[in-house]
């Protein structure tokens, strides 16, 4: 386990996406790296959901990961803290086991090794 990094996961609400990103891409250095998609909330309160979310039973949310040092976590929560000042945002830190990255530029196949050539008329006749 690379005890160094951490995986930090992120729920909330859609319209502080773009705040959420801007902070990440403004940090001395910057965040980047991280994933963010669309997803449903189950089973919390429905007080600020719009009529829609009531009738659906889930409530539109967005989910950002992002893989980051542990030393860097602190300042980015008080951060987050201190700039999102919105209900629903939930996070949760998990460790990472192992990260890397698979190569950026594929290697080219190698070459197939030639099919093999049915013998020629002449090759068999010359053979005997």
């Amino acid at each position: 386990m690379d005890a160094a990094l951490c995986k930090l996961t992120l729920v909330y609400p859609p319209a502080i996406e773009d705040l959420l990103v801007e902070l990440l891409l403004a940090a001395d250095p910057p965040m980047s790296g991280f994933t963010t998609w669309a997803a449903d909330g189950h089973g919390l309160d429905f007080a600020a959901s719009s009529a829609s979310e009531k009738v659906r039973g889930r409530i539109k949310r967005c989910v950002m990961v992002l893989v980051l040092a542990r030393t860097r976590l602190p300042w980015l929560l008080e951060t987050l803290k201190a700039e999102i000042r919105v209900a629903g945002v939930a996070y949760w830190i998990e460790p990472v086991e192992h990260f890397e990255r698979l190569s950026l530029v594929a290697e080219p196949p190698a070459p197939a090794a030639p099919a093999p050539q049915a013998p020629t008329a002449k090759a068999l006749l010359d053979a005997d």
